[in-house]
């Protein structure tokens, strides 16, 4: 099968549809993979599938990273900011 987009012929590949939870699900190929961590989806007037990457909002990728820390590192990161002596005082130039 053969898929017109934008003036460039691309060979279909074929993938399963499976159940996951309550929701169905579709197997993206490792070709066809996406760089995103949420999709658009909706019907077109043909009624097709149509699947939007959405560009990571700004900050995205930070939070996932804050994510990743648990609360023994907050509280090392707390009891850091506590220790901080302030300022430094220095003489006027």
């Amino acid at each position: 099968t053969h898929i017109f987009a934008h003036n460039h012929i691309m060979t279909a590949l074929v993938t399963r549809v499976f159940m996951n939870g309550n929701s169905q699900a579709v197997r993206i190929p490792q070709e066809l993979r996406l760089d995103a961590t949420q999709v658009e989806i909706h019907r077109n007037d043909a009624g097709e599938l149509v699947i939007r990457p959405l560009l990571a909002r700004r900050g995205t990728s930070l939070l996932q990273a804050l994510r990743g820390f648990d609360a023994d590192f907050a509280e090392v990161l707390a009891q850091d900011r506590a220790d901080d002596a302030g300022p430094q005082e220095r003489e006027a130039l």
